[in-house]
């Protein structure tokens, strides 16, 4: 099968193409024939941080594909299951770009059967996150869904990113009042189409008042993608008990803030990472994806605020480095 490869951290450079066995599924696990690939910025930035000498890595942790084996303790009927693939890459050394990938069973959703390929490779790591940042407010639902969130004001920031798309989307499905912040006129669209009620230009006016006119009661969740940047904004538009669910260190990797402020007003700063979030968390989100899947409440796409921008295998390290890039929409690689 073809694999692309690397040995070395570095740029895209290290990447390569090459041809490696078909792998056999281990107990417990199963063999998915990769469709489609997606790219997120942990990819790269893993690949960056990778230690020579360590093997052969396959990048890529999310992608959709159908399982083609099935291994011992595994049901057969789940071959030729669709399914949408979490985390294949972490702590394992074979990801999403090449032909066939185990992982475990769990890890292999099954994609409902109006979903693409395309969107079950554009939502694990995104969609995950999204939900684990509107999940973490106390009093807060652990699982998404209608009517999880009513009553409750959600600010999106970032909202033409990829998680910001899914905080929206899964936000309005969950009956929130969704207000996003973003840097321009072509990202106010996207964040409009993926359903935001209220897009705010954070470089066009004064951000916190113009928040604070459509939600004079402050926000309740800040899915956050610039925390060290974004602190006076949250300051100035959090309600009381408010969180900060911050996913990236977009500005700076260190966040300064006012002690007696954040204590009496019991705001809280929430850091969120896919990959060590609790397990319990995990198959929440993985439910609540899941169902929302099935009733088309997550899409990709331009209409859907997230443009798609497609790379065949062989050119896997221009896809990498359109992530690094800071690409507008979801980088997917045809596998």
């Amino acid at each position: 099968m073809k694999a692309i490869v690397y040995t070395e951290g570095g740029g895209p450079e290290v990447l390569r193409l090459t041809e490696r066995p078909v792998p056999e599924p281990a107990p417990g696990e199963v063999r998915v024939r990769v469709e489609v690939s997606g790219v997120n910025p942990t990819d790269w930035k893993s690949r960056t941080a990778a230690p020579p000498g360590g093997g052969e890595r396959v990048p890529g942790q999310d992608g959709a594909g159908v399982v083609d084996a099935v291994g011992e303790g595994v049901d057969p009927a789940r071959n030729g299951q669709r399914v949408w693939i979490w985390e294949a890459a972490y702590q394992r050394p074979g990801g999403t770009a090449q032909e066939y990938v185990t992982v475990p069973e769990r890890q292999a959703v099954p994609l409902p059967d109006g979903a693409s390929f395309d969107l079950g490779a554009s939502i694990p790591i995104p969609a995950m996150t999204a939900h684990r940042a509107l999940t973490v407010l106390e009093g807060g639902p652990h699982r998404l869904g209608p009517g999880t969130l009513r009553g409750r004001t959600v600010l999106v920031a970032g909202g033409a990113g990829a998680v910001g798309n899914a905080a929206i989307q899964l936000a309005r499905w969950s009956d929130a009042t969704v207000i996003t912040t973003v840097s321009g006129p072509h990202k106010a669209a996207l964040a409009a189409a993926a359903g935001a009620h209220h897009v705010v230009d954070y470089r066009a006016g004064n951000a916190g008042e113009e928040i604070r006119r459509v939600a004079p009661d402050g926000v309740d969740i800040v899915a956050e993608v610039s925390v060290a940047v974004n602190v006076p904004l949250d300051l100035a538009v959090l309600a009381p008990n408010g969180v900060v669910a911050y996913y990236a260190d977009n500005g700076g990797p260190e966040v300064t803030l006012p002690v007696r402020e954040t204590f009496s007003r019991n705001l809280r700063w929430q850091g969120v990472l896919v990959y060590t979030m609790p397990a319990a968390a995990k198959r929440e989100a993985i439910a609540a994806i899941t169902a929302a899947l099935t009733v088309d409440a997550l899409r990709v796409g331009e209409e859907a605020g997230l443009p798609l921008h497609r790379f065949p295998l062989e050119r896997t390290a221009e896809a990498h480095a359109a992530v690094e890039g800071g690409a507008v929409g979801k980088v997917l690689i045809d596998v």
